[in-house]
C-alpha cells in the first residue's frame, strides 16, 4: 500500500535557534516554563498539547494526546477519567512519558517519570473551573469503554444535564481527576541544520539535576 506522495522525500532543514549547555536553566522545570511561555507567546497551535505514553502490566504501550493543565517545580499535571485506558495503565504501572512538539519553534521536549494522583481538593478545584458542559461530559462518558452508538453518549449527556439542571454546583465524579508526572529525566531538543540537532538532557541524581549533551 502506498500514498500519492513520496513521503520518504519529505524533509525540512531546521535552522531557527541553538541550544547549549551554557544557555539552559539550572533546573529543567525553569527551562520548560521558559520554552512553554515562548510557545504560547508565539501563538503555537495547541501549545499545551502533549503525547502521553503509558505501558500496561502486560508491557503493551499506548499513547494519546492530552492537555497540560499545570506545571510546577514538582511536575506536569493533566486530568482524565481514572477508568480510561490510560488510567488503567497508570494503576498497573505508574510510570509514563510525555512528549511536547512545537514545530513552529523547531522544538521538542521529552519527559520521563513517575505518575501520582492529584489530591482530591486539587481535582475539585480544576473540575469546577471547567465549562458546565465539560463537567457533565465527565459524568456522561465511560471513557475508553465500547458503546453501541453516538446516540448512547448523547442520551447520557441529556440525562446528566437534566439531573444537574437545578444544582448550584456539579460534583466531581470519583472516577475523574488529575495526575502529576514527577520527572526523573527531561530532554530538550532544538532542531539544527543537516540533522545535527541540539539535545540537552537533565537527569535527576538524588536531589540534583545533572545536565549533559546527547548526539542527535
Amino acid at each position: 500500500m502506498s500514498t500519492t506522495h513520496n513521503i520518504a522525500a519529505i524533509r525540512k532543514n531546521y535552522a531557527k535557534q541553538v541550544l547549549t549547555e551554557a544557555s539552559v536553566a539550572a533546573h529543567p522545570m525553569d527551562q520548560f516554563s521558559k520554552w512553554l511561555d515562548e510557545a504560547i507567546q508565539g501563538d503555537v497551535t495547541e501549545a499545551t498539547a502533549l503525547v502521553l505514553s503509558t505501558v500496561s502490566a502486560a508491557n503493551k504501550p499506548s499513547a494519546r494526546v492530552v492537555l497540560l493543565k499545570d506545571v510546577s517545580k514538582t511536575g506536569f499535571t493533566f486530568f482524565t477519567n481514572y477508568n480510561s485506558r490510560k488510567g488503567q495503565d497508570l494503576a498497573e504501572n505508574p510510570y509514563a512519558a510525555l512528549t511536547f512538539f512545537w514545530p513552529a519553534l523547531e522544538r521538542q521536549v521529552r519527559v520521563e517519570g513517575k505518575v501520582v494522583k492529584v489530591e482530591p481538593q486539587g481535582s475539585d478545584t480544576y473540575f469546577h473551573s471547567r465549562p458546565k458542559g465539560s463537567q457533565i461530559g465527565a459524568w456522561a462518558s465511560p471513557q475508553s469503554q465500547p458503546i453501541a452508538s453516538r446516540e448512547v453518549l448523547e442520551e447520557a449527556d441529556k440525562a446528566f444535564t437534566n439531573k444537574f439542571a437545578e444544582s448550584a454546583e456539579i460534583p466531581r465524579p470519583e472516577h475523574w481527576g488529575g495526575y502529576q508526572l514527577q520527572p526523573k529525566r527531561i530532554e530538550f531538543w532544538q532542531g539544527r541544520p543537516n540533522r545535527l540537532h541540539d539535545r540537552i538532557v537533565y537527569e535527576l541524581n538524588g536531589d540534583n539535576w545533572q545536565i549533559s549533551r546527547l548526539a542527535p
